[in-house]
């Protein structure tokens, strides 16, 4: 008997994880990837497009009876978790994708950064340890989506004086793209509204020296403008343009 979706649920942050009913279902690694494939792209697709991306190495033949096989091993676990028909493949109506609650949240944050609380998935990694060529595209429009979202936040955190969580929302995006300026320019501007002055350079110094180790870069004006009234005249740490 095929149980109703909704008491399905997929997780693919941190890792993949396939729950029906209240249980943790055990799925081989090709039902796994097909689902997390339709998941992804959360829309109707053609049969042979999904598996000639998912077996891209395999002959036509050898993919579709691969992807015949994924199906037939999702359909023993009871419950709908992919709707097939004989042209097309979707996710079943009423998964639950906590990915899709993250997108959903960030856009939702770009719009109107009023948030009470950060939800922790924001700085969960997708699939971390797979390595599919089609997956890149789709961490890099979860990673950006996120920082954007983050970064709102702090800033609007930071108009409204609650320092303690606008700094919690600049660590998050700068843990989670340990090299992007706004982030730490960001946390840069918290620690000035706070009168926490050696804070803010130290945060600046962090960013800088990382970025000259790693890409032999210097931070933009914008960041240096930021801090310089901080610095000493004999200061290193930052320079006169």
């Amino acid at each position: 008997m095929i149980h109703e979706a909704a008491s399905v649920r997929l997780r693919l942050l941190h890792g993949f994880e396939l729950h029906c009913g209240g249980q943790r279902v055990q799925l081989p690694l090709g039902s796994q990837r097909l689902v997390a494939f339709l998941a992804l792209h959360n829309r109707p697709l053609l049969r042979v497009y999904v598996a000639g991306m998912l077996w891209i190495d395999a002959s036509e033949e050898r993919s579709h009876a691969n992807l015949r096989s994924a199906l037939w091993r999702l359909r023993q676990t009871g419950h709908f978790v992919v709707d097939a028909t004989p042209s097309h493949l979707r996710l079943g109506d009423g998964v639950e994708v906590d990915v899709h609650r993250v997108l959903a949240l960030s856009r939702g944050l770009l719009r109107d950064p009023s948030v009470d609380e950060l939800d922790g998935e924001l700085g969960a990694d997708l699939l971390p340890d797979w390595y599919d060529d089609w997956l890149e595209i789709e961490r890099e429009r979860l990673r950006q989506l996120r920082l954007h979202a983050l970064e709102a936040v702090a800033e609007r955190l930071l108009r409204d004086g609650r320092y303690g969580e606008a700094v919690e929302a600049g660590l998050a995006a700068v843990e989670s793209e340990p090299l992007r300026e706004s982030a730490h320019r960001v946390l840069v501007k918290v620690y000035l509204a706070e009168g926490n002055w050696s804070d803010a350079l130290r945060q600046y110094r962090v960013y800088s020296e990382r970025l000259q180790h790693q890409l032999g870069l210097r931070p933009s004006a914008q960041m240096e403008d930021l801090v310089r009234p901080l610095a000493g005249p004999g200061d290193a740490g930052v320079t006169r343009r």
